[in-house]
């Protein structure tokens, strides 16, 4: 077959000129005739009496005199220039007249004036005048026209550069664009984030992929009369991996994906959050099936209840107006699933809570021990560790972290690890890098603390640990130090059990431990320090949460003024009488009082281990439990049969 030579038709090609080296060779050329250009003299100022004594001499050729603007130019013979060569900077004379000028006020005659200075010179020493008016249109127009050309310079620059220049999104800083929605589009298949990349977190998991079965099979659903959910709140502290959860979703869904901040809704501008909420849900309908992820809803969420000092005119209630009636109101929105994150449910809208707009709340908590397990896994991929590494034992040593507490540990050890000059990341350099996180930087300085300061410290500490020790309740105690972190001199590692319901002896323990370290001082010093501060804040908020809170004091009885739900929003009245509050400050100081003494009770009796205890952390500076245990033996645990039960 011959080839065939036609060209084949498609897309014509467009060839776009890069003008932009235009302007810079303008720029460049005008730079150098300022510069080069502006090199020759300029004529020189001189007054009216400086030019007649030039006259006399006979050195002027001629006098230019420009009556608008009563100014007079005066030529030099070109034989005579040399004579004036001292009047110029740097004696650079001016290759071109006018040589000098004068300027004169309104009552000035120049017809006399130049007649009776040439009157008595002999013929060929007189100069030459002449009379005009100058003309200033450029001038005069550019005064007009300069303001409005750079007026419309700014509005062209504010319609058409800025939105591409500044990357500011679809909204920009233009003025028509302020209210459409600048939340970030994800295509489909672009959103790589799955379930795999996600560790821990199982019962999160499993409801969230219930939304993604509704998304990738909804005749499953609809077929039987169901209706898909609307949306989804995932709530839970800060670091739990909310917003990686929700792009799982859209991962693993294979949809479109738009993410935008709370906080994005609301400007100075009146109107525009509500618009933003409709662009944004005009634009979802378009994509759907599709997710709609919003970040920190309570931004725009906030009951209208708590909006204090706020008319029903408030921006933010006419934005989230405006989300409820997307979410559930006369228009239908299939297929726009909208996923909220959150750590401040309480503070919500009760009606952006109701069923039909997020028909379920997905509680994301901090991970458990096996979950933790998990989460280092994923973030110890890309790191390098000892072969002896264990990542079970880590995972027990850092309860109560989340998900970016645990990669800010990864992290941090392996910084730890090439600051010494590791070839691999250690267990401890992880243990390491805990300290560092929940204590701060140790502070190596030998002038932090005087011996006396030292001693107390190290007591101080012993108490904790000794009281920690004993008590069956109480947390158990992991490691104890002396060496100055952060705003603290010593500190003492507790590994707190993961107990989702606290009993009454528990909190008695803990306090206990807390106040442990006031009791030793007091032993040992007679009195006691500024040192115990954060401890007594702790036991305060403990004992006044037992009385106020969770129903634990006789006197008090079974009354909780908690507001769980927040639907009070800002009482200016207590839900309790003078006479109770005072009982309860009665009270709260009376578990304190009881926990005080049984404390001292229990430090004296066992006074000969804690002043061992306080002379190794002298020596040591650092103990662990394995040290504590040598001096008070096993750790004491509570009855066989609560332990059986747990």
């Amino acid at each position: 077959m011959a080839p065939n030579n036609k060209k084949k038709k498609g897309n014509p090609r467009v060839i776009t000129v890069d003008l932009s080296w235009l302007f810079y060779a303008v720029l460049i050329i005008g730079l150098g005739w300022a510069i080069l250009g502006n090199r020759s003299a300029k004529p020189q100022k001189v007054e009216w009496e400086d030019v007649k004594a030039m006259a006399d001499t006979g050195a002027v050729e001629k006098i230019a005199f420009i009556r608008n603007d009563f100014k007079g130019e005066v030529s030099i013979r070109p034989d005579r220039l040399g004579e004036f060569a001292e009047l110029f900077p740097g004696g650079l004379v001016p290759r071109r007249s006018p040589h000098f000028y004068f300027l004169v006020s309104s009552k000035f005659d120049p017809e006399t004036a130049f007649e009776a200075l040439n009157e008595p010179l002999p013929e060929e020493a007189r100069f030459k005048v002449e009379m005009r008016n100058e003309e200033h249109f450029w001038s005069d127009a550019l005064q007009w026209i300069l303001p409005f050309g750079l007026l419309i310079l700014f509005w062209i620059w504010m319609f058409r550069g800025v939105n591409r220049g500044m990357g500011a999104g679809p909204g920009g800083m233009n003025p028509f664009n302020t209210g459409k929605s600048t939340a970030r589009q994800t295509e489909k298949g672009d959103v790589k984030v799955t379930f795999k990349d996600v560790a821990g977190l199982y019962g999160a998991k499993e409801e969230v992929m219930e939304i993604v079965d509704f998304l990738k099979n909804p005749r499953k659903y609809t077929a039987l009369g169901g209706k898909i959910p609307k949306g989804a709140l995932l709530v839970g502290p800060p670091g739990t991996g909310k917003t990686l959860l929700a792009k799982a979703v859209a991962g693993e869904a294979n949809v479109p994906f738009f993410s935008i901040s709370g906080s994005d809704f609301v400007e100075m501008f009146v109107g525009v959050g509500a618009s933003r909420v409709r662009d944004l849900f005009r634009q979802a309908k378009e994509k759907a099936p599709c997710i709609v992820f919003i970040d920190e809803i309570d931004a725009v969420g906030r009951a209208r209840a708590r909006n204090a000092g706020f008319t029903s005119n408030d921006e933010r209630e006419n934005t989230l107006n405006q989300l409820l009636t997307e979410m559930d109101g006369f228009a239908t929105n299939s297929g726009v699933i909208v996923i909220a994150a959150t750590n401040r449910a309480d503070i919500l809208d009760q009606a952006l809570m109701r069923a039909g707009r997020f028909d379920r709340q997905i509680h994301v908590e901090l991970p458990e021990l096996k979950e933790r397990e998990e989460i280092f896994k994923v973030h110890l991929k890309g790191i390098k560790t000892a072969p002896d590494f264990d990542i079970s034992f880590m995972a027990k040593h850092t309860p109560g972290f989340s998900g970016a507490d645990i990669a800010n540990v990864c992290n941090e050890a392996a910084l730890t690890a090439a600051r010494n000059n590791h070839k691999a990341v250690e267990q401890q350099d992880f243990l390491d890098a805990v300290d560092r996180i929940i204590g701060g930087l140790e502070r190596k300085s030998n002038t932090i603390m005087s011996p006396a300061e030292k001693r107390t410290t190290a007591f101080h500490e012993a108490g904790h640990a000794l009281v920690g020790w004993l008590l069956p309740y109480a947390d158990p105690v992991f490691k104890v130090s002396i060496i100055p972190r952060g705003k603290a001199l010593g500190i003492t590692w507790y590994l707190p059990e993961e107990r989702k319901c606290v009993s009454k002896s528990v909190m008695i323990d803990r306090m206990c431990a807390l106040i442990g370290g006031r009791v030793a001082e007091e032993i040992l010093n007679g009195e006691p320090s500024s040192g115990a501060l954060s401890d007594l804040e702790r036991i305060t908020s403990i004992a006044y949460g037992m009385v106020q809170y969770f129903g634990m004091s006789d006197a008090v009885g079974n009354l909780s003024f908690y507001d769980s739900s927040g639907a009070k929003g800002y009482n200016i009245t207590k839900p309790y009488s003078e006479k109770t509050a005072e009982l309860m400050d009665k009270e709260a100081k009376k578990i304190v009082d009881d926990v005080h003494k049984r404390t001292m009770d229990l430090v004296k009796a066992h006074r000969e281990e804690f002043m061992q205890m306080g002379q190794l952390l002298l020596e040591k500076e650092v103990i662990f439990a394995d040290d504590i245990e040598k001096i008070l033996g096993p750790k004491v645990q509570p009855p066989q049969d609560e332990r059986a039960e747990a």
